[in-house]
């Protein structure tokens, strides 16, 4: 075991001063005007695989279902939940703190694009210092009245997740993968961290599961056969979706228009949520 800092955040180390207060004893306060409800993070253990997708839209989903929802960005080196909604402004802050920007149908979102001059400009910052800002995004941001807080995840278990799990109540977590055994591989550590840090695991969304012919409907799995069932058998958690590969939705996301997108995708998801947090709470 390395020597001690003291500095929790930073340390995966099991030791005496972590257990003394367990996770509670650092966790981050948020901003004294906010209120959250819930916070539902959005995992995977390797990037590409459409978590910001999945963390768009269930935030669309349980939006139209009426609840007040944001959005974390906290995939900080590669944000893209503005581009999915067509969001352009620049945040802005108050006596209060910061104030986040808000979709045409009201979903509460920040994110570090936000924050640069070029959306272009890459963010060339080191692990801490980008952890760092991930935690004001919840302490130095003013969420108003929010009944999901969705955190948008970095691919991983490195420092953002790890800060984010320590510091922000994590009420649940839903981890993304696709079809390819590799990535079947990874998504293991993802839940294993979960395990570790205490936080519960809501289950599995498959991303590219298949396309759709549209001649005749036939589902051709593009990147070979799923075997997310087994995985999920393996760990005891439950497949919630198996969303397709589907040239629409990039374009919708493209366009900045995924609010206007009709589909029932995740609504099996949303309403795992809903079950999970408001009538098993009722």
């Amino acid at each position: 075991m390395s020597e001690c800092t003291h500095d929790c955040s930073s340390c995966g180390e099991a030791c005496s001063s972590r257990e003394e207060g367990g996770f509670e004893s650092f966790r981050a306060k948020p901003n004294e005007h906010s209120s959250i409800k819930k916070i539902i993070g959005i995992v995977s253990g390797k990037g590409g695989v459409g978590k910001s997708l999945v963390s768009s839209f269930l935030a669309v989903q349980m939006k139209r279902k009426g609840y007040n929802v944001g959005i974390l960005d906290a995939d900080v080196t590669g944000p893209s939940i503005p581009a999915a909604f067509g969001l352009k402004g620049k945040l802005f802050g108050s006596e209060f703190g910061i104030m986040p920007c808000e979709t045409k149908d009201g979903i509460q979102v920040i994110s570090v694009n936000m924050m640069l001059e070029n959306p272009d400009a890459p963010v060339i910052w080191r692990g801490p210092v980008i952890a760092g800002v991930v935690k004001q995004f919840y302490t130095d941001v003013v969420w108003s009245d929010i009944d999901f807080l969705f955190v948008d995840m970095p691919p991983g278990t490195g420092d953002v997740p790890l800060t984010v799990f320590q510091s922000l109540p994590v009420d649940g977590i839903i981890i993304v993968t696709s079809p390819q055994e590799l990535v079947s591989m990874v998504v293991g550590k993802a839940v294993n961290m979960a395990e570790q840090m205490k936080i519960p695991i809501l289950g599995i969304v498959e991303n590219y599961s298949y396309i759709e012919c549209p001649d005749c409907g036939k589902k051709i799995s593009v990147f070979g056969e799923s075997h997310v069932d087994e995985m999920a058998a393996k760990y005891g958690l439950e497949v919630l979706e198996k969303l397709p590969l589907d040239p629409s939705i990039a374009k919708a996301v493209d366009e900045g228009l995924i609010e206007l997108y009709d589909s029932h995708m995740l609504d099996a998801t949303a309403e795992k949520i809903e079950k999970e947090f408001v009538l098993n709470e009722a």
